[in-house]
C-alpha cells in the first residue's frame, strides 16, 4: 500500500526550530513534485513550500528565509527545516506528492503532523 508518513512535529517555543520529514513507502516508481501544506486552527489548508524533481523550490511569502524544503529521492523523503518559528506557524502540517505508482501518476497526502509554537 502506497502511503506518505510525516514525522517531526511537536511543541516548541517561539524562535526555536523543527525539522519535519515525510517518507513514501510502497510500490513507488518515481516521485515528482513534493510539497508541504499546513492547516492552521479554523483555517483552510495552505501551501507552505514545494520542490520539483530538479530541486526548484517555491515558498509561501511568510516563511521565506525561515523554512527550507529539501528532498532525498533515494529515500523517497521530503524534509521541511523550520527555523525561527512563530506562533502563527502553529498548524497541522501535511506532505503531498505526485507519485508514479502501479496504476499511473497519482497525488497522495500524508495524515499530518502537529506543530505548535507557544511560549
Amino acid at each position: 500500500q502506497v502511503q506518505l508518513v510525516e514525522s517531526g512535529g511537536g511543541l516548541v517555543q517561539p524562535g526555536e526550530s523543527l525539522r519535519l520529514s515525510c517518507a513514501g513507502s510502497g510500490s513507488i516508481f518515481s516521485i515528482y513534485i513534493m510539497g508541504w501544506y499546513r492547516q492552521p486552527p479554523g483555517k483552510q489548508r495552505e501551501l507552505v513550500a514545494s520542490i520539483t524533481t530538479d530541486g526548484i523550490t517555491n515558498y509561501k511569502d511568510s516563511v521565506k528565509g525561515r523554512f527550507t524544503i529539501s528532498r532525498d529521492n533515494a529515500k523517497k523523503t521530503v524534509y521541511l527545516q523550520m527555523n525561527s518559528l512563530k506562533p502563527e506557524d502553529t498548524a497541522v502540517y501535511h506532505c503531498n506528492a505526485a507519485l508514479f505508482v502501479l496504476d499511473g501518476v497519482k497525488g497522495y497526502w500524508g495524515r499530518g503532523t502537529q506543530v505548535t509554537v507557544s511560549s
